[in-house]
């Protein structure tokens, strides 16, 4: 549980793992763009890929979600 609190972790999972691989453009931003643009023609493969790419962007977010609650609480 102490590695899904790790910022500087999820922080490198993010920049590696999620944005991997980079050129042309980042495999999410890719990815996003295909579901933005109606998802035809995707495949499980390609929603897992998403599921893949994105989860250390969600732990990213539930990090940053836990910091602002916990400052508003104290």
């Amino acid at each position: 549980m102490k590695l899904l609190n790790d910022w500087k972790l999820i922080c490198l999972l993010c920049l590696t793992l999620g944005l991997a691989p980079f050129f042309p453009e980042p495999h999410i931003i890719g990815k996003l763009k295909w579901i933005s643009g109606g998802a035809t023609g995707m495949q499980f493969k390609d929603w897992f890929d998403v599921l893949l790419h994105g989860f250390p962007f969600v732990l990213l977010l539930r990090i940053i979600i836990i910091k602002i609650f916990q400052t508003k609480t104290n």
